[in-house]
């Protein structure tokens, strides 16, 4: 089953930066990669879902004319609104997948270690609601942490794998890469919505 909001107010009750975005040097490789990914230096309205504390917003929002950031979870809002204060661009809204994401275009879409909290249904409809707001020729890139944590309902690589069987069918894939390993490692996908650009 998809985690419900519950499980991230735990989370977020035991700890003011739980996964540790702040201070891990994984993190700050992965954020470094995840933007070095991004194919154009400039996208004019982009969405994160899963935002978190905003410490990947915050480095993502100089690429953007408009940034609309989503959790599930109001502290973790909260230190992103206060983490993100200086930075008008950026917009932040409690919203949960699959069914409640803002409504596009946009030609930036970034799931970054979100996908895998949904069951395997709720997955494909997020997928559906992502292509939909996504702008003809945008961007998604995917990012997940790849090996299994019990509480989670799926992979990584299992949450890439559904992505990627998209391909053909609204999605064509640009990049794919893999770091770390079995014990500490994620994997990154890039993709453009096949609709003609402009």
């Amino acid at each position: 089953m998809t985690l419900p909001p519950s499980y991230f107010d735990d989370v977020y009750g035991a700890s003011d930066d739980p996964w540790e975005f702040e201070t891990s040097p994984y993190e700050a490789a992965k954020y470094a990669r995840t933007l070095a990914a991004l194919p154009r230096p400039e996208y004019a309205r982009a969405l994160e879902v899963g935002c978190s504390i905003g410490v990947l917003t915050a480095q993502l929002a100089p690429r953007t004319r408009e940034l609309v950031a989503t959790d599930v979870n109001d502290k973790a809002l909260a230190r992103a609104r206060q983490r993100c204060a200086g930075l008008p661009q950026v917009h932040f809204e409690r919203r949960g997948l699959p069914d409640d994401l803002p409504a596009g275009p946009f030609d930036l879409v970034l799931l970054s270690e979100v996908l895998y909290y949904l069951s395997p249904a709720d997955l494909e409809r997020a997928l559906d609601a992502v292509l939909a707001r996504l702008s003809p020729g945008g961007t998604l890139l995917l990012v997940h942490w790849t090996p299994t944590v019990h509480d989670y309902p799926q992979t990584g690589d299992a949450v890439h794998e559904a992505a990627l069987r998209r391909v053909g069918h609204g999605l064509r894939h640009l990049h794919g890469e893999r770091h770390g390993d079995e014990t500490q490692g994620y994997r990154l996908d890039l993709f453009e919505s096949e609709g003609a650009a402009g």
